[in-house]
Order: structure tokens, then C-alpha cells, then sequence
């Protein structure tokens, strides 16, 4: 029988394994989890709904446990690992907030004796597959309206974090939630892709790589089931000319850094209006070269390791292609002794002198690294930050609403910022164009990925 092991990025220690899911295992998680949605789906939905939030507070009393399993498993600083479980609750609240007028039928008028209503009835089985970087933040997106919908569950999460899988889904059990409604099975790329190959899933809510979103597409062709594929990205950000300087620099190298770098929608390039091109960089190096690189586990650390060493490898690498393509590094290694070579701990990096040629302008390098141009007008910043495969999120950093608007509608990304970044807003819905996939997670336009609509046409003789 195969296994995950899971290495600590902390200290390169095997943290557990686990045996994966055989396919007698595949037939009986899917088996329960069609019993228990036929029943689940007749409840009402204020009972699920109900029943939701206090699975949503048994997360929450379980802060302190999750946060150590996040940060032992992928390597955030423990003092920042807490945030995730605020957020946990905070779109998981959201969205079973807004279920009611989520699912309402729409009613039609009456005309000649014929009762018209278009109505919302769930898929099924969602499979959510969650990536390692935010083991709660990407679940929650899929798996409480999922379930609030009148769904069941089955949750595939990271080889890196599945203590999170096990932990979320106990935390349910625990409030009450029927049996095989939700769980999660640890399993291979090859048991995976039977699964969505196989009638046991009607939904797949994806997470991940460019890569493994197109595995996903292959394995559910001709099948005919919903997809939601949230995958790469390299999120732009555009200092006008007009911005609060101070301001900028502080959100963007937060928006750089957080979590090593390693968020979805983290900013990996930076176009700086000419005229604050110096400054800005002089201050986000200044304020780069604070951070406390070092065990996650020490409270007072900032910037903690990468999620592996293959992930520190490919990150070096395109450090050391760019450098060599003439991108100067302006962040002094000497400030952060625990960046040795050969481990998973990476000083930031602030590169300028960059150009699109350069793999830190045009992919995703998922690690704690930022590229800046400067720029000399709006339309030459729209054109760059347009200039990528990917297109997930853009801010723009300015004081004119109207601008921020206009420049805005010609962005191809999912979602602009102004004066902010690296952030989801449960009522806004998230969504990609380009590579970086399609469908839409949140919001009221979440929940109607995870439903089909049924019309009802009866004639009153």
C-alpha cells in the first residue's frame, strides 16, 4: 500500500504518514457520502445553515491546534497562523449568511394559468482539492456553501498539510454533521483522477497549479461536470504618480512577503510611477531588510521558511535567471543568516533592473520575491501589467477613485484593488481569466457553481 509523507519544512523531519485511500476505500467514501446527501438536501435550509455554524465554531475553539498544524506542516510564522482560522470564520459566516437569498427561487408572474419558477437544486458530491499554502482559507471557499447548498463533501487535501483535512473534518463531525457528509480521503494523483473520471463526483472545486488544473480538465472530459479552477498567477501592482507613497510601499511589501511569498494572489511585480521609482524602492528595501527570517515557531519571527526544498530550489533558480539576465538583487543576504544554501529558509528579494524577458515578470515564482519597473505613464503600466498569462488580481495604488475605475476596465484580471492587495472579500467573487482558470468561488455567484437550476412550468386547469 502507498503513503504520504509529510516533511516539516521547519527542520526537514518527517512530521507523519498516512496510508492512501485504496479503491475499496474510494467505493465506500462515495457510497456514504450519496446516502447522506439524499438526506442532507431534504433538510431545511435553515437547519443546515444551523447546523454550519456551529461547525464554523468548533474550528474556531480549535485556533490554537490548527494554527501549530499549519505552521509545522508548510512552515507560516505560528504568529501569523492564527489569522487563517479569522478567516476561516469570517467567509464561512459570510457565505452561510447570504444562503437564503443565494438559493431563492426566482418567481415569474403568473400569466394565462401557468406558474413559472426557476429553482436551485444542489449537484451532488463536490470534490474540493486544496492546496498546502492557505489549508483553510482555499477549503472554506467551496466547502461551506457546498454543504450549505444541500451537498455533500469530499475533501482531497495537500500531501504537504493533511492533518488540516483530518482536523476540519473532525471539527465537523464534532458539531453534529450526519455522518459521511463530509470527508476526506488521502489519495494519489492516479485515485484522483479515477475519482472525477468515475459518476461518484458532480463538482470539482480545484486549487492549485496550471499544471494540475489541466490534469483536472482532462480527467472530467466528456463527463460533463462543473469545474472551478482557481490556478497560477504573477498579480501586478501600479504606484501612480498621485499615490500616498508610505502607504504603498507598506501594503505592497506585505503583499510580496506574507507567507514567504507563497499566496495565490501575493504581488510578484510592481510598476512605479518614474517620478517615486527611487524612493520606492530605497523604502521597501529598507523595510524588506526588517523582516525576522527564522523558525516559525518562535512567535517573534515574520518571514518563515518555504513549503519545501524542491519549492526553495525552483525559487533560487529563477533568482539566479534573472540575475544573470541583468536583475540586480537589493535586499542585503547578510541580514538573513538562515538563507543558506541547500535549505527551505529564502531571504526577500527585491529585484530591479528587470525587464519581461526575465522569469520573475512572467511566471509564477511562488516564493518571497518581487520585481520593480518604473513607469512613465498609465497606459504604458495597463499594457505591463496586462503582459502575463495570468489574471488573478491587480492594484493600483492612487488617491482618484475615477482613475482607478478607468484603468480598471482595462485590466484582464479577475479582481482590482485600489490602495490594497493580497486579500479576499467573501462577498466579492473570486475568479480568474488567462491561465490563471475559470469559475467562480464566494459570493452569491459562488453558490451558483455549486447548484443547477431546475425551471418548473405548471399549468392551473
Amino acid at each position: 500500500m502507498s503513503e504520504l509523507i509529510t516533511i516539516s519544512p521547519i527542520d526537514g523531519q518527517e512530521l507523519l504518514r498516512r496510508p492512501h485511500a485504496t479503491a475499496a476505500d474510494l467505493e465506500r467514501i462515495t457510497l456514504a457520502a450519496r446516502r447522506a446527501q439524499r438526506d442532507w438536501a431534504q433538510q431545511p435550509l435553515s437547519a443546515r445553515v444551523a447546523l454550519l455554524e456551529k461547525a464554523i465554531d468548533q474550528v474556531v475553539a480549535r485556533t490554537e491546534t490548527f494554527a501549530i498544524s499549519i505552521t509545522e506542516q508548510m512552515g507560516r510564522p505560528i504568529s501569523q497562523s492564527p489569522g487563517e482560522l479569522r478567516g476561516f470564520a469570517e467567509r464561512g459566516r459570510y457565505m452561510l449568511s447570504i444562503a437564503e437569498e443565494a438559493l431563492a427561487p426566482l418567481g415569474l408572474p403568473v400569466r394565462d394559468n401557468l406558474h413559472r419558477s426557476i429553482e436551485r437544486e444542489p449537484v451532488g458530491v463536490v470534490l474540493t482539492i486544496a492546496p498546502w499554502n492557505y489549508p483553510l482559507l482555499t477549503a472554506v471557499n467551496s466547502i461551506v456553501p457546498a454543504l450549505a447548498a444541500g451537498n455533500a463533501v469530499i475533501l482531497k487535501h495537500s500531501d504537504q498539510t493533511p492533518l488540516c483535512a483530518e482536523q476540519m473534518v473532525q471539527a465537523f463531525a464534532d458539531a453534529g454533521l450526519p455522518a459521511g457528509l463530509f470527508q476526506y480521503v488521502h489519495a494519489t494523483h492516479d485515485t484522483i483522477r479515477a475519482l472525477i473520471q468515475s459518476p461518484a463526483v458532480d463538482y470539482v472545486a480545484f486549487t492549485g497549479s496550471v499544471r494540475g488544473g489541466a490534469a483536472v480538465e482532462e480527467a472530467a472530459t466528456g463527463r460533463f461536470i462543473g469545474r472551478g479552477l482557481e490556478l497560477g498567477g504573477n498579480d501586478p501592482a501600479y504606484v501612480r504618480e498621485d499615490a500616498d507613497l508610505d502607504q504603498a510601499v507598506e501594503t505592497l511589501v506585505d503583499g510580496a512577503f506574507f507567507n514567504s511569498g507563497q499566496s495565490c494572489c501575493g504581488i510578484q511585480r510592481i510598476y512605479v510611477h518614474q517620478s517615486h521609482y527611487r524612493t520606492f524602492v530605497d523604502r521597501a528595501v529598507a523595510l524588506a531588510e526588517q523582516y525576522r527570517l527564522g523558525n516559525p515557531l518562535d512567535p517573534n519571527i515574520n518571514l518563515g521558511p518555504v513549503v519545501r526544498l524542491k519549492a526553495a530550489e525552483e525559487i533560487r533558480a529563477t533568482l539566479t535567471r534573472s540575475i544573470g539576465m541583468g536583475a540586480r538583487d537589493c535586499v542585503d543576504p547578510g541580514r538573513f543568516p538562515m538563507a543558506l544554501p541547500g535549505s527551505t529558509y529564502l531571504a526577500p528579494s527585491i529585484l530591479t533592473q528587470v525587464s519581461h524577458e526575465m522569469p520573475v515578470m512572467n511566471e509564477e515564482c511562488f516564493g518571497p520575491v518581487v520585481g520593480i519597473m518604473p513607469v512613465a505613464s498609465d497606459e504604458q503600466a495597463v499594457a505591463l501589467m496586462n503582459d502575463c498569462r495570468y489574471g488573478l488580481t491587480a492594484a493600483i495604488f492612487t488617491r482618484d477613485m475615477d482613475a482607478a475605475r478607468h484603468l480598471g476596465q482595462q485590466l484582464e484580471t479577475g479582481t482590482v484593488f485600489m490602495n490594497r492587495c493580497d486579500y479576499l472579500d467573501p462577498a466579492l467573487a473570486w475568479t480568474g481569466v488567462k491561465h490563471t482558470g475559470h469559475g467562480i468561488s464566494l459570493s452569491i455567484y459562488g453558490y451558483h457553481m455549486l447548484t443547477r437550476v431546475k425551471s418548473y412550468h405548471l399549468r392551473a386547469l
